[in-house]
């Protein structure tokens, strides 16, 4: 990973954890070609990677005949480990589920907010026209319908954060099944049908060839008047295009923090939306949050070194339908 990425992600009484359990190096690189780095790989067992980390490939691997499981202190792996990794049977561990915290956080905050009209409403507020929405039938997530789209590890926490709110819950996976829905506190509905009852729409769907565009003309045209579309997955699941002539003409409301293409031109019409809030990519773990990222990598060691079962563990036959 980066140095700076280490210095966030592996601070010292992270680092004396670890040491517990294991031998370490002093050595963060950025390139597996530089000469310190092939040294330590020709004797590691574990390799911890995050942002930064180049792809881990065969000639990684060649170089690493002892490599026994890469603990990933970031969320996906598709981009950093090559498809040789799970060939050779070495064991793979991703901290999506520390990083789903800050989005779901994120995301709950953004359905609030979105509720309250809180972004239009701050944008009459600078052009000197303060709105009373104090009376207005628009506003409020009580007794509001919320329609999450992907029951991924950030949707769940999504779904738990706003169960017993006051809210109706609708879920769409098609990997889900009623009675798990049922658990989560929501009502297991078809795409279409999400679309159209919801007030707020939020995406926790991984990008996949299935799911590019997912979120298209015909689907924005199903959202009722006056709903809110929030983006914190992948900016690929929606038309970039379609979302802007419907945020434009003032019928539907956005809050994305990713886009496609990210970052979006700046002269592009949705940065100048009053309806539309854009972020650049913030919700996952950030800062002192990043911490959390390293902890849950070095809480994978342990247990490895333990024989215990991973908590992140990503497996071969889970690429297809994750992120």
């Amino acid at each position: 990973m980066r140095q700076d990425v280490a210095a966030l992600a592996l601070p010292d009484g992270v680092r004396a954890r670890l040491a517990a359990v294991c031998d370490v190096p002093d050595l963060v690189v950025d390139d597996f070609g530089r000469p310190e780095a092939r040294k330590a790989l020709a004797r590691a067992d574990v390799l911890i990677s995050g942002w930064g980390c180049p792809v881990v490939d065969a000639g990684v691997l060649a170089d690493a005949p002892r490599l026994r499981a890469v603990m990933h202190a970031a969320g996906s792996v598709k981009q950093v480990l090559a498809a040789a990794v799970w060939e050779r049977g070495i064991t793979v561990s991703s901290a999506a589920p520390a990083n789903a915290a800050p989005v779901a956080a994120y995301t709950v905050a953004a359905i609030q907010l979105s509720a309250k009209r809180a972004f239009r409403a701050a944008g009459e507020y600078r052009a000197g026209r303060p709105q009373d929405l104090t009376v207005s039938p628009t506003t409020g997530l009580h007794d509001r319908t919320v329609g999450v789209i992907g029951a991924s590890k950030i949707g769940r926490l999504v779904l738990g954060r706003l169960a017993g709110a006051g809210v109706r819950l609708l879920v769409h996976d098609p990997y889900l099944g009623a009675a798990d829905a049922d658990a989560l506190g929501a009502e297991l509905v078809g795409l279409d049908a999400l679309l159209r009852a919801s007030d707020i729409v939020t995406l926790h769907a991984p990008l996949l060839p299935g799911t590019r565009h997912l979120i298209d003309a015909r689907a924005l045209g199903l959202l009722r008047d006056g709903a809110v579309l929030i983006n914190t997955a992948r900016g690929g699941l929606v038309d970039t295009e379609a979302l802007a002539e419907h945020c434009a003409a003032g019928r539907i409301d956005a809050v994305l923090d990713v886009t496609d293409p990210e970052p979006l031109p700046l002269a592009h019409v949705l940065l100048t939306l009053p309806n539309v809030l854009v972020t650049p990519h913030v919700a996952g773990a950030m800062g002192t949050e990043v911490r959390l990222l390293g902890a849950f990598a070095v809480a994978e060691v342990e247990r490895f070194a333990a024989g215990d079962a991973l908590v992140g563990e990503v497996r071969a036959e889970d690429l297809p339908r994750i992120a």
